[in-house]
């Protein structure tokens, strides 16, 4: 590999890492105990996922996941951020624990660190147990000491051999989507609703923390948060408006509270019914690092018919985009990880970054993602200029391994670096799968040398 990527220095033991979530890629959704899942009942609402797509089989990780990690050894990756899902490990999100659902993931966490690979368990991304939306879910206060339980149970299983642990993955994505917007599972759309379900996983944030603090000894604890800048579609004054309240939400809503001990000033207005004394110490507890999930910025406009009266706009029409339409900003993201370092004063790891698109393979049964590769190229080298600015970045996590289910848009879009045969599960190394592992090659080479 010839670009000039092979030739940038990297602090030394920066990771180079791989992510995925339980959901997105495992499968064997109503197979050996595990429970329902608000995103199984989603999937089985009309009109919410593209196509009618499931979660389902997925990409069959959850029998395939040997095959899977021999991929990542190929590829030469240090560290695999992962999810745990709750509902296979509790099927009915408290009560008794499934001991198939719990062998599972000990089996890949072995597979693993056989292979001399990290594991990075993040406790949630997006998939909470039907049984506890049917009692409220985050909009119950209760589900904070839910979640508490669920992470003991990981913990105590786990913590003998993982070090790594995430709280939860873009807390604001899921709660403004799920409660705010009718856009993800649950599937609300009420301002109440959002602020309760906003303030009840700060506590479980907060809870979790604890939990795995007291359970896992030297354990690196953190939360992923997807952190984009927010900018007006048009330069009015309601799009200037929308623009910030969606940057309260979207950015701050957590991470402050999580680490400054404090909501950000409209949010904190809102949601003041909800505290009660005591709640943002039980929330600002300590952590380790800062997770950050990012792809390109967001612009707002103003709509009074929403929930916030706020929602998304268009990119001007000469900007560039991924092959899925998302605006593509390499220095947005430069100067979003030089802002997190002067903002919160913890290392960052990016656990998520990647290009979506609709690859295939060719006649020659090879895929060929140019697009995925230019765009992991521009961001890399942003970031890479962050860090020479003195942001503390720590590692990088490619979004993402597989091709996966992506949400509402099923299997119509695809970020992973290696492609998935829907109908045989046959997994094929896409060339920035191999663009990738000559980065990682070439950067380890030279912090040895």
């Amino acid at each position: 590999m010839s670009d000039a990527s092979t030739t940038l220095a990297w602090p030394r033991g920066f990771l180079w890492g791989v992510s995925s979530s339980s959901y997105q890629i495992e499968g064997a959704a109503s197979e050996d105990g595990r429970g329902p899942s608000i995103w199984d009942t989603r999937c089985r609402t009309q009109g919410k996922v593209a196509r009618g797509d499931t979660g389902d089989i997925a990409c069959d990780h959850y029998h395939r996941y040997a095959e899977d990690v021999a991929l990542m050894q190929r590829l030469g990756v240090d560290a695999y951020r992962f999810s745990v899902a709750w509902p296979r490990l509790l099927p009915r999100g408290r009560g008794q624990a499934s001991p198939r659902g719990l062998d599972f993931y000990d089996r890949l966490i072995d597979a693993l660190l056989g292979a001399g690979i990290e594991p990075w368990i993040c406790l949630y991304h997006w998939d909470l147990p039907q049984a506890l939306e049917g009692l409220g879910g985050w909009t119950q206060r209760d589900c904070a000491g839910w979640f508490a339980d669920y992470a003991a149970l990981a913990a105590r299983r786990y913590g003998d051999r993982v070090r790594r642990w995430a709280t939860f993955n873009e807390l604001a994505v899921f709660t403004l989507f799920g409660y705010a917007q009718d856009w993800g599972a649950p599937g609300i759309a009420d301002r109440a609703a959002h602020l309760r379900a906003i303030h009840h996983v700060n506590l479980a944030h907060g809870a979790a923390v604890d939990v795995v603090r007291a359970l896992v000894p030297g354990a690196s604890i953190g939360a992923i948060h997807n952190r984009q800048p927010i900018w007006p579609e048009q330069d009015t004054a309601d799009d200037r408006a929308a623009a910030a309240l969606l940057d309260e939400h979207w950015n701050h809503a957590f991470p402050s509270p999580q680490i400054l001990g404090h909501y950000p000033p409209q949010v904190s207005a809102a949601i003041e019914p909800y505290v009660q004394a005591g709640d943002l110490a039980r929330i600002c507890r300590p952590q380790d690092w800062f997770g950050l999930n990012h792809y390109g910025p967001i612009f707002a406009r103003a709509d009074a018919a929403t929930t916030w009266g706020f929602t998304w706009g268009s990119p001007p029409a000469d900007a560039p985009r991924s092959e899925i339409g998302w605006p593509i900003y390499p220095g947005a993201f430069r100067d979003v990880l030089i802002e997190l370092t002067r903002a919160y004063r913890l290392p960052i790891y990016v656990t998520e970054n990647g290009a979506g698109g609709r690859d295939a393979p060719n006649a020659a049964g090879e895929v060929e993602d140019p697009g995925r590769i230019a765009f992991l190229k521009a961001y890399i080298g942003a970031m890479h200029e962050a860090v020479t600015a003195g942001a503390d970045v720590r590692g990088y996590f490619v979004w993402s391994l597989l091709d996966s289910f992506e949400w509402g848009a099923g299997y119509g879009e695809g970020f992973g670096i290696v492609h998935v045969d829907r109908a045989t599960m046959a997994r094929t190394p896409k060339a920035s799968f191999r663009w990738y592992a000559d980065l990682i090659h070439a950067a380890r080479t030279a912090a040895m040398g």
